[in-house]
C-alpha cells in the first residue's frame, strides 16, 4: 500500500511544490561534505538519537583528538573514541559502530572508501545496512552526501512534517515513504540532498515538537495548523 503522499487524491505535484516552497523560504543549505567523506559518515552515525548540534561537538572532539580519519580511528581504542564523542550521547554504542565501520573498510577495502563506493548502488546500500548500527536513515545519508548516490533520507523531521500536512498517517514503513519521494522526484543527487536538508531546516525553525505555525510558509495547506494544532 502506498503512502497517501503519493496516492491518487494526493497528486505528485505536491511533493515538487513542497520542495519549491521550502527552497524559496530558506535557500540552498549546502549540505555537502566540506571536511571529507569520512567526516560526513561519522557525523551520520553520531547524529543518531541526538541533535546535529551535539553531533557537531562530537565531530569536533574527534578532530581535536586526531581521530577523524579511517586510519587513526582504526588504530584508536574504543575508550579513546568514547572520550572524544561524549556530547553525542549513547557514546559507548556509537563508538562501537564507528570502530566496526572503519574495521570493515580496512579489512575489505584496505582503508579506502573508494572501494566501498565503487559498487552498484543497490549492492552498496545493502552492504551499509548489513553493518552494525547502520539503519536505513544512516545508510541513505551516507549514500546521498558521501557516495553521491541519488536516494532520499526519511527522518523524524520528514515524518512529522508530512504527518502534520495530513499527507501520511505517520506509521508508514521507511521504504514506503522513501519510494514515495523517489518515484516522483528526478534522480538528481544534489536536489535530493537539498530537499532533505530543507526539511530538517524547516523542522528546526518551524515544525518543531511544539510548532510555530504563525507565519509558516506551509500554514495555508497544513492540516495541523487548520485544526489549531490539535489532532
Amino acid at each position: 500500500m502506498r503512502a497517501r503522499v503519493c496516492s491518487r487524491d494526493m497528486p505528485d505535484e505536491r511533493l515538487r511544490d513542497l520542495y519549491e516552497r521550502l527552497y524559496a523560504t530558506y535557500g540552498p543549505q549546502g549540505w555537502w561534505p566540506s571536511d571529507g567523506r569520512f567526516a560526513m559518515i561519522a557525523g551520520g552515525i553520531l547524529t543518531q538519537r541526538t541533535s546535529w548540534r551535539n553531533a557537531e561537538q562530537a565531530l569536533h572532539g574527534l578532530e581535536t583528538a586526531g581521530l577523524l580519519s579511517i586510519e587513526a580511528m582504526h588504530a584508536a581504542t574504543v575508550e579513546r573514541i568514547i572520550e572524544s564523542i561524549r556530547p553525542a550521547g549513547f557514546y559507548r554504542s556509537k563508538a562501537q559502530v564507528l570502530k566496526g565501520f572503519v574495521a570493515h573498510i580496512v579489512t575489505r577495502y584496505r582503508g579506502a572508501l573508494e572501494g566501498l563506493f565503487a559498487q552498484e548502488p543497490g549492492v552498496l546500500r545493502q552492504e551499509l545496512l548489513s553493518l552494525r548500527g547502520v539503519g536505513p536513515e544512516t545508510a541513505d545519508a551516507i549514500l546521498v552526501y558521501a557516495a553521491g548516490v541519488p536516494t532520499f533520507v526519511i527522518d523524524g523531521y520528514a515524518r512529522r512534517l508530512l504527518s502534520r500536512l495530513g499527507w501520511i498517517d505517520g506509521g508508514e514503513p521507511y521504504e514506503q515513504l522513501r519510494h514515495a519521494f523517489l518515484d516522483v522526484l528526478p534522480k538528481d543527487v544534489e536536489l535530493l540532498g537539498e530537499y532533505h536538508a530543507l526539511i530538517v531546516r524547516h523542522g528546526k525553525e518551524r515544525c518543531r515538537a511544539v510548532p510555530i505555525c504563525a507565519g509558516c510558509p506551509l500554514e495555508p495547506d497544513c492540516a495541523w495548523a487548520r485544526q489549531g494544532g490539535a489532532r
